[in-house]
């Protein structure tokens, strides 16, 4: 059975770059009948936070992004650590190190001088010098001196790399913590993981990984480095591009299908298909159809798919959303109309859900009218025209047909055209210019208030 997993950090939010790899791993999984495995890697004592991994987990939760195992975490793991290390020892795949920090920087440095790649000289790898008293060594794994490692990533393709360019890498600290190169691959091993799907900055991790696993061993899982993400000018992903955290785009009103829909977009592709459900993403995804170039991330897209699926949502479902919104904005519901009819008239005219409750806020209390407004649209001859209108409106059935028949009265009765009573009343009315429908909006927000707010205009 393909089992696949994602193991951030909690040393920060689940940003895009990690939702993507997240979404990626577990619909390769769900495509194949297999399991998805969530390891929280929690070894960065410094870093790591309990506040993190719970926006870890929210963010999952939000996308839709379900889990088979887990969270496990590494740091309940460090008995199992410990075992896979005396294992190491005792074959002659590890050995002590007791090279001090301060030797370490003198090493490289010199290196540096001259003009070489920094790296550990191997100086405790055979030694028979005594440990210095009082220190505590770090284990390192013994890197084969020859040969190579060669996989084949389900990405980029065959990837070959000589055992003479890589070091004697720590596997764990002195403090008996493992390091990452370490502990993911006694995590891969034990968990079953077969397939390690994860950004490409982790390439040049795998021949690491790898001479570990060979010398336990063990199975070798397969490999996909998916290329990062950039931003819309071609540089590295960051804040200012939108790399921020997923439960932020939450907070901004995007909708978790468009962010899944737009994400799963990001460097994979299924023919020329733009939006598609979350059944469609799984049934279609394949590694094959990853590209081997980095994606930009183009908030404009994310933006424009957002509104897609707002315009696709049930006004039932927006109009939760919407409600806590109204309520951040003092807005009392229960005094005005049904919250899924006024949905229905803002969710094609809006991108985002907080610019729908913006929206919506004349829907249920009078909006102030700036003066420009009052000048410009407000004059005495318009002020006559809303007159008429309102003397129509007075006794007539409350239905958008009836309300529509006495602005089309209005215009021919006053031999004027529909801008020169809609946009008045609608200033009058709604405090603005434009709005959806002017029969349907005045219907929904009711005869009684339409009538009250048009006579405060009448009396100023």
């Amino acid at each position: 059975m393909i089992r696949t997993r994602f193991a951030p950090s909690p040393t920060g939010y689940l940003h895009i770059g990690g939702a993507r790899t997240a979404l990626f791993s577990w619909a390769f999984a769900r495509h194949n009948g297999g399991q998805f495995i969530l390891r929280i890697e929690d070894t960065d004592l410094e870093r790591s936070t309990d506040a993190s991994t719970q926006a870890i987990l929210d963010g999952l939760k939000w996308l839709g992004i379900d889990y088979d195992e887990g969270p496990f975490y590494q740091m309940k793991r460090l008995a199992r650590y410990q075992e896979i290390v005396d294992q190491l020892l005792n074959s002659g795949h590890a050995y002590y190190c007791y090279a001090s920090k301060e030797e370490l920087e003198a090493l490289r440095t010199a290196q540096r001088e001259r003009g070489e790649k920094p790296r550990y000289d191997g100086r405790w790898r055979d030694s028979k010098a005594s440990p210095p008293v009082g220190v505590k060594p770090v284990i390192r794994f013994k890197t084969p001196l020859t040969g190579e490692v060669t996989f084949h990533d389900l990405v980029k393709g065959p990837i070959t790399v000589a055992n003479s360019e890589l070091d004697d890498l720590v596997i764990m600290r002195a403090d008996g913590v493992p390091t990452y190169n370490f502990g993911v691959v006694v995590d891969d091993l034990d968990m079953g993981i077969t397939h390690v799907i994860r950004g490409d900055d982790h390439v040049n991790n795998t021949p690491r990984q790898i001479n570990i696993m060979k010398a336990l061993d063990a199975v070798i899982p397969q490999f996909a480095h998916v290329p990062m993400i950039l931003g819309s000018d071609g540089e590295r992903l960051s804040k200012r591009h939108g790399a921020v955290s997923v439960m932020q785009y939450k907070e901004e009103g995007y909708l978790p299908e468009a962010l899944m829909n737009y994400l799963a977009r990001l460097g994979w592709s299924h023919g020329d298909e733009e939006m598609f459900t979350q059944e469609q993403f799984i049934s279609w995804f394949d590694l094959g159809h990853i590209s081997r170039s980095p994606a930009r991330f183009n908030p404009e897209k994310l933006t424009w798919l957002n509104q897609q699926y707002l315009k696709q949502s049930s006004d039932f479902e927006l109009a939760q959303l919407l409600e806590p919104e109204l309520n951040k904005r003092g807005i009392e519901i229960s005094h005005g109309p049904q919250l899924s009819e006024v949905v229905g008239l803002l969710k094609a005219r809006v991108n985002l859900i907080p610019e729908m409750a913006d929206a919506a806020l004349y829907f249920y209390q009078r909006s102030s009218i700036s003066e420009e407004l009052r000048l410009q649209h407000l004059n005495e001859t318009n002020l006559n025209t809303i007159r008429h209108f309102k003397e129509m409106i007075q006794f007539i059935e409350w239905t958008p047909t009836d309300i529509n028949e006495c602005l089309k009265q209005t215009v021919k009765e006053l031999g004027i055209k529909m801008p020169q009573i809609g946009i008045p009343l609608r200033v009058a009315v709604c405090g603005q210019t434009q709005t959806p429908s002017l029969d349907a909006t005045l219907y929904l927000i009711g005869r009684e208030e339409v009538l009250n707010r048009i006579n405060v205009v009448l009396d100023l």
